[in-house]
């Protein structure tokens, strides 16, 4: 077995945490929501360090890819995320 494997990341837990962010938001949306009312719906134990970096992380990612708006506290999906919504549900 190669050392490699032997290596763990967070990779998918990452894109499991961003897409119930996004997903939240999206059903949320038009309403603006606070980034502490995404910690609380999306973690099991908000005040936990991991679980709430993860969301931060999850937030920061989203936001850099174009599908968030963070504007301090708040939190809003784009017009491409709501867009992209509309598309799936056809």
């Amino acid at each position: 077995m190669d050392e490699r494997d032997d290596i763990r990341t967070t990779a998918s837990e990452d894109t499991r945490t961003e897409a119930a962010v996004l997903r939240w938001l999206l059903a949320l949306h038009p309403a603006p929501v606070s980034f502490e009312e995404v910690l609380r719906a999306v973690c099991e134990q908000p005040d936990d360090f991991a679980q709430r970096d993860a969301v931060e992380r999850a937030v920061r990612d989203l936001a850099t890819a174009g599908l968030l708006h963070r504007n301090g506290e708040l939190v809003v999906p784009t017009r491409a995320a709501l867009r992209f919504d509309e598309l799936e549900r056809v």
